[in-house]
């Protein structure tokens, strides 16, 4: 009988410390996550053409590579600023 009992009273305390031990006098609340750096790097430099001569042809292929870098970048930056955005607002909305 004494053992059941010792059972039942280590259960019960083994029961108490389980409950107690998952509770805390600090309420716990979770921050949206910042972007990572690596998200946050500016667009690379556009090109130049150097030297003081320039053709046409150099112009114009700058002129090109220029354009499309720049749509590029914009493009994948927009495109991760209003992802971002909407995740945050589902976020704070959800809260």
């Amino acid at each position: 009988m004494t053992l059941i009992r010792l059972f039942i009273l280590v259960v019960f305390i083994v029961l108490l410390f389980l409950i107690t031990a998952c509770s805390t006098a600090v309420p716990i609340t979770q921050k949206f996550p910042d972007a990572p750096d690596m998200l946050k790097e500016k667009c690379p430099p556009l090109k130049t053409i150097p030297g003081e001569k320039v053709t046409i042809i150099e112009f114009t292929r700058t002129v090109s590579e220029n354009y499309t870098l720049y749509h590029q970048c914009a493009g994948r930056t927009d495109a991760w600023i209003d992802w971002y955005q909407q995740q945050k607002k589902i976020w704070d909305d959800v809260r």
